[in-house]
């Protein structure tokens, strides 16, 4: 699974914009919009979603699961709940 957030940091991390990550994944830049304005999971075509995470993780980016250690183990950056205010 994959969340229009994540989606939306990986391409901020790889430096392209929506336009090229159609192109690398092969779907249409209104696809890959409407991807992103999830703001949880993205629901859509099972094939498409394949399609952007090879695209993705094609470019370097790892997609790290909730609570998932990074198999790769170099530098990164995860989005975690912000701490409790007592």
């Amino acid at each position: 699974m994959i969340t229009g957030p994540q989606m939306r940091a990986a391409r901020t991390l790889l430096g392209i914009d929506q336009k090229t990550l159609a192109e690398l994944s092969g779907l249409s830049v209104p696809t890959i919009q409407r991807m992103e304005a999830s703001s949880g999971n993205v629901r859509g075509v099972v094939d498409s979603l394949t399609k952007v995470i090879a695209a993705l993780e094609l470019a370097g980016i790892e997609l790290i699961g909730e609570g998932a250690p990074s198999s790769s183990g170099g530098r990164g950056v995860r989005l975690t709940s912000p701490p409790r205010k007592n």
